[in-house]
């Protein structure tokens, strides 16, 4: 039974790498930059064919480029989150480790053998024991005051200008715009242009981003704007990424998360899914461009979609002039003649007590 067992263990672990290597239905393939607009992102006739996604990565913003630290922020909330870690968290780290290193260094030397052939027998120091744990403390109310206060104001967002749902999938991610008609985007890696698997797809240029960055549909949002990312799941937990905003956020399948920017600088801001979400999760990047607001309304034009407050008029209500909604004439509007009072009001128009049509047919 023993031997069954490993036979079976081992012939799991060969098969494993197999299936996780299989393509799946669910992901649909990379969008050519050529291809007819599809049904979910109809072109509008005399709107330019790109308006927006003509935007070209400015190095060293917005993508990794091998410095230390964190990237440039470029939000309200990145400007106040990245002072906080620069300015206050480093700065109180390094001094507890050398004050730390300093004590080690103190008690080597001081309590060391050779100078104390007889240990001290001390059991007790009330002032060393209070200090201790008072310190401790402090350090944690001081680091508590500034957290939460950025937490507050990280989730106590102002009104949104715009709402995207963003949706993660294995491996790849949708944008969905409900603010300007509802249309959807499907954003893919660009592959390399040596990829043997490229088939008749687009591959990368500098222009579209650094490797394994660059994707074929970015999400454009208005510089200045107060957007709401609404973020969710469509099969396992992914996570929404994009380090120049201070934002990362799980989309996690069957729950609604919300977070917010207001990016204060034009360009094309990159991430990744930060989330451990199956075979192909280092190839589900994020490319996000922000542009002008009226660059942003073109790129909706072209996309079929409409900005707010553009939409057609509604139609009227069709029941609105049914005869069986429609009031009666108030019997002071009905002409009046010269020899008497008003004429009556005429009746709301009166169903037939039998089906006529019928009745002929008979």
């Amino acid at each position: 039974m023993k031997f069954l067992g490993w036979a079976i263990a081992l012939a799991a672990a060969g098969l494993t790498p197999v299936a996780a290597q299989a393509p799946t239905a669910a992901a649909p393939p990379a969008v050519e930059a050529s291809a007819a607009p599809t049904a979910a992102t109809p072109a509008t006739p005399g709107a330019p064919a790109v308006v927006a996604e003509d935007v070209t990565p400015t190095p060293g913003i917005g993508m990794p480029d091998g410095r230390m630290g964190v990237q440039d922020q470029v939000t309200t909330i990145g400007h106040e989150a990245q002072a906080f870690h620069d300015n206050w968290l480093l700065p109180l780290c390094a001094i507890i480790s050398v004050f730390v290193l300093g004590l080690l260094a103190y008690a080597m030397v001081k309590f060391r053998r050779g100078a104390n052939p007889i240990p001290s027998r001390t059991s007790h120091n009330i002032m060393l024991e209070v200090a201790w744990t008072l310190v401790p403390v402090l350090i944690l109310v001081a680091i508590a005051v500034p957290s939460i206060r950025l937490l507050s104001h990280q989730y106590s967002p102002p009104k949104a200008d715009l709402t995207v749902k963003v949706i993660g999938n294995q491996w790849y991610w949708t944008y969905q715009y409900p603010d300007n008609g509802g249309f959807e985007l499907v954003s893919n890696m660009l592959k390399e242009c040596d990829d043997p698997t490229l088939g008749n797809a687009r591959c990368r240029t500098d222009d579209d981003g650094p490797p394994l960055l660059a994707v074929d549909e970015r999400m454009v949002i208005p510089v200045g704007a107060v957007v709401k990312f609404i973020i969710t799941s469509t099969d396992v937990i992914h996570a929404f990424a994009i380090p120049a905003f201070w934002t990362k956020l799980d989309a996690n399948p069957g729950k609604l998360n919300e977070t917010w920017v207001k990016v204060e600088r034009e360009g094309v801001y990159f991430g990744q899914c930060s989330e451990l979400c199956g075979a192909r999760h280092g190839y589900m990047p994020i490319a996000v461009e922000v542009v002008s607001p009226a660059k942003y309304a073109a790129w909706v034009a072209s996309k079929g979609g409409t900005m707010p407050g553009t939409q057609p008029a509604a139609a009227p209500d069709s029941t609105g002039s049914s005869p069986v909604t429609e009031p009666a004439t108030p019997a002071a509007a009905a002409p009046q003649t010269a020899a008497g009072p008003p004429a009556e009001a005429a009746p709301a128009i009166q169903q037939p007590a039998i089906n006529q049509a019928a009745t002929a047919q008979n």
